[in-house]
């Protein structure tokens, strides 16, 4: 099952690429393709026993590069088969967002779901090589999709996306061949806790804090976390939309899934003795991040500051893991987990929306904007949807999100905590302010003769996805909480009691 979920896009993409030529059957053979994944991934997901825990849908085969003890496993406890919906989810928005790109149709919906399929598999690999090689593979479709179907300095913000996360991979590369030499072993699962012992700090050739130190700054890059963040405005400005759908949708949740899987599960005293430094780092992309938003003029380079500024709560959340006194609650981490789900939702849908504006006005600037509500009313009621989820409006996942990581966040840090919560008034005021100034009040002059349409049957695809995932989770948070819950609280008993 997993074998099938991850390969399937990779599978789709070669036959894009190799016998498809028409525009419109590639079009409508991606999205096949992607509503076929994402009922894979919700097998994977509705599948998982939440009774039984532990890792699940196992695929194994040990023999694969004996030599080096390299494996083929996959396998996904409650928070990777959460991931593994989500991703399934926007890979389909992401197609129906694509649906009017013109230019080299070929090879655009090819690359984006061989991105699909690198995604897929960071989620689910449990062997370190298997991982590293995932992770590696997602630079090469994002920086074509960006250098190639990009806006502005497009070319720029790939280079730039790309020399960061290379940067991080290498001080990954290291840090994996360091556990290996010290240990015998890629098999993630047993470092990690959840089928062994996990990892013995005391046998590694390097002081453990330092091989932390090197996993931490390659997923810091990624989710991303102050000071590593300036390639991320660049990218989301200068990427077509779907791109920026799956980059801040699931990209960045590969940076806070390794926090998680990596850095707490297999250093869990490291992590502890860090976690006044993750909970700063976390305080200041929330603000930092918020108080830069007032500054932007670019619908997308707005929401791209808002990402930092709600990617914060991850850290903030796993900052938790330091505990109170002797106890360790799983509330903080469970709350990390579903703020990168609920992230994913809603930012995507910010994304989808900015883009079908932008394809009807030909602009992002805020300033020229105004009063759309009255030519685009699907799209404005979505718009404010996502928008009031973003800000954390009660029956909205991003509330339930928020909420769950500062009530596991407050009894470990309180004056941090409390903090934290500035940012969410914060958010409240940027997004009311972006959505007054580009959809409401009067429509300007240069608007009044200007053929300004709503979105079409196939553009309402994806905001509609999204939006009904957004309010099933705020109203039901049960069915993510509770499988979630199951891989937290896994973790937390393995390695910090």
């Amino acid at each position: 099952m997993l074998t099938a979920t991850v390969f399937l896009p990779l599978a789709g993409a070669l036959v894009i690429a190799l016998f498809l030529s028409r525009p419109k059957a590639i079009r409508w053979f991606a999205a096949g393709v992607a509503i076929v994944d994402f009922i894979l991934s919700i097998v994977v997901f509705a599948g998982y026993e939440r009774q039984a825990g532990g890792l699940q849908w196992v695929e194994r085969v040990t023999g694969w590069v004996p030599s080096l003890k390299v494996e083929y496993f996959l396998g996904v406890d409650g928070l990777s088969a959460t991931l593994v919906l989500l991703t399934g989810m926007l890979g389909l928005a992401a197609v129906f967002s694509s649906w009017s790109i013109q230019e080299r149709v070929k090879e655009y919906f090819a690359w984006l779901l061989v991105l699909q399929t690198a995604v897929m598999g960071v989620f689910t690999a449990l062997d370190f090589v298997l991982f590293f090689l995932f992770w590696e593979l997602e630079l090469v479709p994002m920086y074509f999709l960006i250098a190639i179907w990009g806006t502005g300095r497009k070319e720029y913000s790939a280079i730039k996306f790309l020399v960061f996360t290379i940067t991080g991979s290498a001080f990954m590369l290291v840090a994996l061949l360091v556990v290996f030499f010290s240990t015998g072993t890629f098999n993630m699962a047993d470092l990690a806790g959840l089928t062994g012992q996990g990892l013995d700090a005391s046998q590694l050739l390097l002081p453990a804090r330092l091989v932390w130190a090197f996993f931490f700054i390659a997923f810091a890059v990624k989710l991303p976390l102050w000071p590593l963040h300036t390639w991320l405005p660049d990218a989301h400005t200068d990427a077509p939309t779907a791109v920026s759908v799956m980059l801040a949708g699931v990209l960045l949740k590969m940076g806070g899934y390794g926090l998680i899987r990596i850095n707490a599960s297999m250093f869990p005293q490291v992590t502890q003795d860090a976690s006044l430094l993750l909970a700063v780092l976390g305080i200041v992309n929330i603000l930092y991040g918020a108080m830069v938003v007032f500054r932007q003029q670019d619908m997308k380079r707005l929401i791209a500051y808002s990402s930092i500024s709600h990617m914060g709560l991850v850290a903030l959340g796993l900052s938790s893991l330091r505990g109170v006194g002797e106890q360790v609650s799983p509330v903080g981490l469970t709350g990390a987990a579903l703020q990168m789900f609920t992230h994913g939702t809603i930012t995507g849908l910010l994304f989808v929306m900015v883009g079908l504006v932008y394809e009807r006005t030909h602009t992002r600037y805020i300033p020229d904007l105004g009063g759309l509500a009255s030519k685009m009313p699907f799209i404005a009621t979505v718009f404010v949807a996502g928008a009031l989820a973003s800000l954390g409006l009660p029956s909205t996942s991003g509330f339930v999100a928020e909420l769950t990581t500062l009530i596991g966040t407050f009894p470990v840090w309180g004056v941090l905590t409390a903090l934290g919560a500035i940012g969410i008034v914060l958010t409240a005021g940027y997004l009311l302010w972006l959505l007054q100034r580009s959809l409401f009040g009067p429509l300007p002059e240069r608007w009044h003769h200007h053929p300004l349409t709503d979105a079409t049957a196939v553009e309402k695809v994806a905001p509609a996805l999204l939006t009904v995932a957004i309010f099933a989770v705020g109203l039901f948070p049960a069915v993510l909480t509770d499988t979630l819950r199951v891989g937290v609280e896994a973790i937390v008993q393995a390695r910090f009691t």
